[in-house]
């Protein structure tokens, strides 16, 4: 067994995708209409160091329980994911130079070295750089 798919409440879809591909720099990999009223899509992201690896599914938190657990992960001040680099610090002046909102600059944790964005969408997303083997 692998890990196949992952999801990502967002507030807005569109927004969302704009944000991953255009500013994160993830590549579009599914974008199915789910044939609801509210034009809800299967819209899911993959790195592009890994275009056949994890896909990241940007699912819309128009359900009351999801959008409460949203709110809450960014209340508490709750990464609501992880993604990893292999250098935070050039990551991190790459980000900020293109406007991204930290609200945790690099620092270490001991096994690594992290940093918190808000990803626009209604969550903070946390970035991660291991250290040593």
């Amino acid at each position: 067994m692998i890990l196949g798919l992952t999801g990502v409440l967002v507030d807005d879809q569109e927004k969302a995708k704009k944000f991953y591909t255009e500013v994160l720099g993830f590549l579009p990999k599914r974008d199915i209409p789910l044939g609801n009223p509210e034009g809800d899509r299967w819209l899911t992201i993959v790195s592009p160091e890994r275009p056949d690896g994890v896909e990241l599914l940007l699912e819309p938190n128009r359900n009351p329980i999801s959008s409460t657990f949203q709110q809450g992960l960014m209340e508490q001040g709750i990464p609501a994911t992880i993604f990893s680099t292999a250098d935070i610090q050039a990551e991190y002046e790459r980000l900020s130079a293109l406007g991204v909102e930290f609200t945790m600059p690099p620092g270490d944790i001991g096994p690594a070295i992290i940093a918190i964005f808000n990803d626009t969408c209604g969550n903070l997303i946390q970035i991660m750089q291991e250290k040593g083997g």
